[in-house]
């Protein structure tokens, strides 16, 4: 069955709600299986390492690039298309968000991607936190804190009304962004074969990054033969956690892309720990971690709607399609993490061996 016949047995809408189930169901699988999270790469890296989650993450990121700009090459995708392309990026939000976003992504334990894939293994810390981070996420989007977040994205904002190309702001050819992702998955690998890292790891972090270049070239295809305007974005957790919460409280609520994509993630992560035999209900170690985990949710949540993503909508899938605000933002998480990291659990193993 082609696109068109597609929409018209279905509908627009629910072939973006398809389109965003399939997208999550292969980033959960994948994603799972590789242990692919920016917070373990960062704490790795803080510590002097560069260590095994190091090496997935930069592969996923390094082939979300390959694929992506191999696919915007070959006339798959067109990335001035992409929604947070097209309208205005926050340079403050960036910068602040990103910060918060990477306190509260050590204090979690996790960003919100890896909260979504772990609750989906049975994981209670993380259906607690991914909860949280839902609901400020939503009161950030158009709650009680819609109005501080608005102040500060609005400090500092891309000009002429759309965000930053790197690329085409650098000057670069077109094939630019296939070779620097192609150099950072030698670096990559080099770190991996360091490591030890199995070859079936490897694998499905590249398959994190073949989702985001799925849900691009998806929502791509959708909009080009959709009569109402259809939305080119792909994987990311902020508004799409926002977003599904508000789906199933709220009477009236549209199918979209974003609906589709988290309960996708959510099965596919839990089919791959099936599958694995890693399905184990684990709950919080004891109440300060709680407190932790609560707070740094909490914190993601609002930085990610500030930032304009998390470290998968903001890091992977922006840095895909080299969204200038979306770089910033990925920095200043690990800037924000490496710090917290620093600050507070390597100072606290410190005090605690003192006692």
């Amino acid at each position: 069955m082609d696109l068109i016949s597609l929409v018209e047995r279905i509908g627009e809408a629910p072939t973006a709600a398809l389109f965003g189930l399939l997208t999550g169901v292969v980033f959960g699988v994948a994603a799972q299986r590789a242990r692919f999270c920016l917070r373990a790469a960062t704490v790795e890296f803080a510590r002097g390492k560069m260590g095994g989650s190091v090496a997935v993450w930069l592969l996923t990121f390094s082939t979300a690039l390959v694929w992506v700009q191999g696919a915007r090459m070959l006339g798959l995708m067109d990335s001035s298309s992409a929604r947070m392309m097209a309208v205005p990026g926050s340079w403050s939000g960036a910068v602040i968000g990103g910060l918060i976003f990477g306190v509260g992504m050590v204090l979690a334990r996790g960003c919100s991607g890896r909260l979504l894939v772990l609750a989906a293994t049975g994981n209670l810390r993380s259906v607690v936190s991914g909860m949280i981070f839902a609901v400020v996420a939503q009161m950030s989007l158009s709650g009680v804190l819609s109005p501080l977040r608005d102040r500060l994205a609005n400090l500092w904002i891309t000009a002429d009304g759309r965000n930053m190309d790197l690329l085409t702001t650098s000057g670069l050819p077109d094939f630019a962004g296939f070779v620097i992702g192609g150099a950072i998955a030698v670096l990559a690998l080099v770190i991996a074969r360091q490591n030890r890292i199995g070859a079936s790891r490897l694998v499905f972090a590249s398959g994190v990054g073949f989702a985001v270049a799925l849900g691009w070239v998806l929502t791509y295809a959708l909009s080009q033969i959709a009569f109402d305007p259809v939305q080119v974005e792909s994987a990311t957790f902020t508004g799409p956690s926002a977003n599904t919460l508000m789906f199933f409280l709220e009477h009236g609520s549209v199918l979209e892309f974003d609906i589709g994509l988290v309960p996708g993630v959510f099965i596919g992560a839990l089919l791959s720990a099936a599958v694995a035999g890693e399905l184990k209900f684990q709950a919080f170690d004891d109440a300060p971690t709680m407190r932790k985990a609560m707070t740094g949710a909490a914190l993601m949540g609002f930085g990610g709607m500030l930032a304009g993503g998390c470290a998968i909508g903001a890091g992977v899938t922006g840095g895909s399609i080299f969204v200038g605000t979306a770089w910033l933002a990925l920095f200043c998480m690990w800037v924000g993490a490496i710090a917290t990291d620093w600050l507070v659990d390597q100072r606290g193993r410190v005090q605690a061996a003192l006692k």
